[in-house]
């Protein structure tokens, strides 16, 4: 089989050559030859090369040493991200796995056969020489590409003691590419799933993300699911297999769950989207009771309670803060309205504060994903749409103190008043006028209750200030407390 140079990237060609020239071999290798067999662009680009460490790094001036492997990125001036760095590894045999991630000892000066025989699937042990066109298929890494098929180069058991993280991998190449797992590759998975309690958390969270990324996340969920992983990583999300939703919902708790994140992966929503769709009615299971008005089941509290639960589930994966804040925000209000004929725009405003305006539209697409994720034919019924254009009118109207029709400066200027506390808390008052009442939103009623504000003790201009916020947090609290009370949760 021939690959056409003029698919190599010229950057890429200029490490091989430059390897070659200086008598050593260079082949192309992994997933941008899988790639490449399949039509499709690499996403990177992995050289591997019988030149020990040394030996690049003298070739190569501008380099930096990557890993305890022999990998040597070399430093391109592409304008192109994934070709700035090309990575340049020695050919090398692996042996020993006793943290189950690392081996014991690598060594260099092996054959290229050898270093193929260490890689994890056929698909990616595939390698191209691009002095000869010659590629190199020692483990039917081609007929399994042709075949829609994931198998282990050798035996699957041995592979993945050697990094039990390939089995994440397994599933998530699955779900990636659209192939089937080989049975064998499969029941081994299935056998020896414990082994990924020895993985660093954050090497899984790594390839859980990448997995919800990918194009089809509920079919890899699915089979992590039945192969004993998801136990490991998002135990939570088993406690909805079989909780029967009734009402609307077609389906139970897990797979609402998975056909919402299923939804948000087909709009190509951003990550922490998809992952609060994943999370969004995680505590249903523990919510859930019988009966209420025309339903078979009631779930009162969830998203206040799924909240605290998905807070929990992203700091044990070690997500960033800022990543976890949000997903926790989404869950906690997608259940952000009920009636739209008894939401009013105070309520509205109140939303997109809490959730902030960069990140209210993408309340609503979570909320559409919700909707899909039921079964229901109907993305955006005229509920729906009717409480989008009250948000659209809302964003027109102050939301957070930039948005106020008077500033700091202007007060300072009118008044006299000097920067510092007292400034902050007319601000802050002033926007919770505005948010329960957007007329008040102008710069004569701004500097008339200004000039009033200021003549009040700070200790009452403060009270003033923080109404808001006290009254979030009582709210949050009762909430809780009720739930608490009438159902031991929480």
């Amino acid at each position: 089989m021939k690959i056409s140079h003029a698919r190599i990237p010229e950057e890429v060609l200029h490490v091989t050559q430059t390897l070659e020239q200086a008598g050593f071999e260079a082949y192309l290798v992994g997933g941008c030859v899988r790639d490449m067999v399949r039509e499709v662009e690499p996403k990177d680009w992995d050289v591997t090369t019988n030149a020990h460490p040394e030996d690049i790094q003298r070739l190569f001036p501008e380099h930096y040493a990557n890993n305890d492997f022999g990998t040597i990125g070399i430093k391109t001036e592409s304008e192109t991200p994934t070709l700035q760095v090309i990575e340049v590894t020695p050919y090398r045999s692996e042996s020993g796995y006793s943290d189950r991630r690392r081996p014991d000892q690598v060594i260099f000066g092996v054959s290229l056969e050898d270093d193929l025989s260490r890689r994890d699937f056929t698909i990616n042990a595939l390698a191209y020489r691009p002095k000869d066109q010659e590629l190199v298929d020692l483990h039917g890494g081609i007929t399994d590409l042709k075949e829609k098929r994931l198998r282990t180069v050798g035996d699957p058991k041995r592979r993945f003691t050697e990094d039990a993280l390939r089995m994440m991998r397994a599933v998530r190449f699955s779900a990636q590419l659209g192939y089937t797992i080989d049975p064998k590759t499969m029941a081994a998975i299935a056998e020896n799933h414990e082994l990924l309690n020895d993985i660093a958390i954050e090497r899984v969270a790594h390839e859980f993300t990448l997995l919800i990324e990918t194009d089809e996340p509920m079919h890899g969920i699915i089979f992590m699911q039945k192969l004993g992983l998801l136990q490991h990583v998002v135990p939570e999300l088993e406690e909805g297999i079989g909780c029967e939703q009734g009402g609307a919902h077609a389906f139970d708790v897990f797979e609402h769950n998975l056909r919402t994140l299923q939804a948000a992966a087909d709009k190509n929503h951003p990550t922490p989207l998809r992952i609060a769709a994943l999370l969004h009615d995680i505590a249903k299971p523990a919510t859930r009771r019988t009966g209420g008005k025309n339903k078979k089941y009631t779930f009162f509290g969830h998203e206040v309670v799924g909240a605290k639960m998905a807070k929990r589930i992203m700091q044990r994966l070690k997500y960033p803060r800022e990543t976890t804040d949000l997903v926790m925000n989404f869950v906690r209000w997608h259940m952000f309205f009920a009636d739209p004929d008894e939401v009013t725009l105070s309520a509205v405003r109140r939303t997109i504060a809490r959730i902030g305006e960069d990140h209210i539209q993408q309340l609503l697409d979570l909320r559409v994903c919700d909707r899909i994720g039921t079964g229901r034919p109907k993305e955006q019924p005229f509920r729906l749409r009717k409480y989008k254009a009250m948000v659209d009118e809302a964003l027109r109207e102050p939301i957070s103190v930039k948005m106020l029709k008077i500033n700091g400066d202007q007060i300072m200027k009118l008044s006299g008043e000097k920067p510092g506390r007292r400034l902050g808390f007319v601000l802050h008052a002033l926007l919770e006028e505005a948010l329960d009442d957007a007329s008040k939103n102008t710069e004569e009623y701004m500097e008339r209750r200004a000039l009033e504000l200021l003549k009040m003790d700070e200790k009452t201009l403060q009270n003033l200030a923080e109404a808001g916020k006290k009254r979030q947090e009582e709210e949050e609290s009762a909430a809780l407390k009720e739930i608490a009370r009438e159902h031991r949760v929480g």
